[in-house]
């Protein structure tokens, strides 16, 4: 089957393409496409799935995603219901260093700037303390036009260029193979079954006729085409829902917290979540409490 990727659309007078949406939900398929993408979430809650990974997003978050890794902002569940209250706005700047900026981007001043992209294939989260300025910069970029876009599209790269943090990347599997726009879909709608229903207790065999496929079939499909088994991704999605609910403090234990997210036993839950997270649940939740506790006496 031939690849078929995304599109985006581009402009002809244009090399970089700013896009403002404002949408019941984002975009609910696994795709990738040839530009660099730059998304800053101004409004909504979900999981970025980007390459064999997952993260939390929420308003006021900034992603860059390197050209050609299969992402999807998943929104969450209740976006989907049809309440008019719930709705996604987000910024999102396209660029694909590859074409029509090649010959900038190959200048020996933009060396620097283009051996970070590269370096930065598999996407980063903008850190929290420059997310205003970055935001600041995607806003003049969206806001200009002509030569003033492009010397606003240079700001921007600069300022990401300059990010002194160490920027963990998104993705930590680079051979994930091409989705096809069919592809892309079944992938899409395994990831809203799993994600509607990971309180319940789902099978393989459950999971697989989502999929049209026997579950020998599923199992391999699916390690091919995210890099995770059907197990391991189940397990993050759980543990990703049980650290949402440990940091909104509407819980009435952890016992609670890990039954409510599909676990059926708590020396399991325990198990699985510090094997994802690195930490206790327990832990966690302290670890949480006492950043929260400095962030708010630093600015004080």
């Amino acid at each position: 089957m031939k690849v078929l990727q995304f599109t985006i659309p581009v402009a002809h007078d244009k090399s970089v393409i700013a896009e403002k949406v404002s949408q019941p939900y984002f975009y609910p398929y696994l795709h990738r496409h040839k530009e660099t993408q730059i998304t800053w979430i101004q409004r909504g809650e979900g999981t970025l799935i980007a390459g064999n990974n997952m993260h939390d997003y929420t308003a006021g978050d900034i992603f860059v995603l390197g050209a050609n890794l299969p992402h999807v902002f998943k929104s969450n569940p209740e976006y989907f219901a049809g309440d008019p209250a719930k709705s996604v706005e987000a910024l999102t700047i396209f660029f694909n260093p590859e074409g029509t900026l090649a010959a900038m981007f190959d200048l020996p001043e933009l060396k620097s700037n283009k051996i970070f992209m590269q370096q930065h294939q598999q996407g980063f989260k903008v850190p929290d303390d420059v997310n205003d300025r970055v935001a600041q910069l995607m806003i003049a970029l969206k806001n200009a036009s002509g030569t003033d876009q492009l010397i606003q599209f240079l700001n921007l790269v600069k300022g990401l260029t300059n990010i002194k943090a160490k920027l963990d990347p998104l993705s930590s599997y680079g051979n994930l193979p091409g989705i096809t726009e069919n592809e892309g879909i079944r992938i899409g709608n395994i990831y809203n079954f799993i994600m509607q229903n990971y309180s319940e207790d789902i099978t393989l065999e459950d999971v697989a006729k989502v999929a049209f496929m026997t579950p020998e079939s599923f199992c391999r499909y699916f390690k091919k085409h995210t890099g995770h088994t059907f197990i391991s991704f189940l397990n993050e999605i759980r543990i990703n829902e049980a650290c949402k609910k440990l940091i909104s403090h509407k819980f009435e234990s952890i016992n609670t917290v890990a039954y409510k997210c599909g676990f059926k036993s708590i020396t399991n839950f325990n198990r699985v979540f510090k094997c994802v997270i690195g930490n206790s649940p327990r832990g966690y939740l302290d670890a949480y409490n006492n950043n929260l506790i400095s962030l708010n006496r630093a600015a004080s």
